[in-house]
């Protein structure tokens, strides 16, 4: 379920951020597109996954300045404009969630790889995991503050 929400949360912020729709009209809309689509998961869109999704977002635009300012810092021999638009939208929302929310990482981080497999290019999967293991280690050597994970 959750990773479905992420999905969701993905899609909005991308129309948002590279088709400059209302965020909150790109969120509709995904939800509606997501609505009628198969899952391959058997995972369900619940009102407790779109209420996570919305979080995502609103959270991440709250913190936007920070999560970026901490991917262009983790991210090695790339900045935004050379990486996919895909990629960079994944990799936000789950910056965002890394050092906001309380998800344990494993899960986070391997489900941001799913994403990007799915939607992005053939080697998206891939640099997502880099990314976020390298911003992984950084929160793990103390050299980034990020809220306590549940078990």
């Amino acid at each position: 379920m959750l990773r479905r929400a992420r999905e969701l949360a993905m899609r909005a912020l991308f129309a948002h951020t590279q088709g400059g729709v209302d965020l909150e009209e790109a969120f509709r809309h995904a939800l509606e597109e997501m609505g009628g689509e198969e899952d391959s998961y058997g995972d369900s869109l619940d009102q407790e996954g779109v209420a996570f999704a919305r979080r995502l977002l609103e959270g991440y635009k709250a913190h936007a300045e920070e999560v970026d300012q901490v991917l262009r810092d983790t991210v090695e021999g790339w900045d935004f404009a050379q990486m996919s638009k895909t990629d960079l939208t994944v990799l936000r929302l789950a910056a965002y969630e890394m050092l906001y929310e309380p998800t344990p990482f494993a899960p986070l981080i391997e489900v941001a790889v799913k994403i990007a497999n799915r939607y992005g290019g053939e080697h998206s999967g891939a640099f997502v995991n880099g990314v976020l293991g390298r911003l992984y280690r950084r929160i793990q050597g103390g050299e980034l503050k990020a809220v306590p994970k549940e078990d």
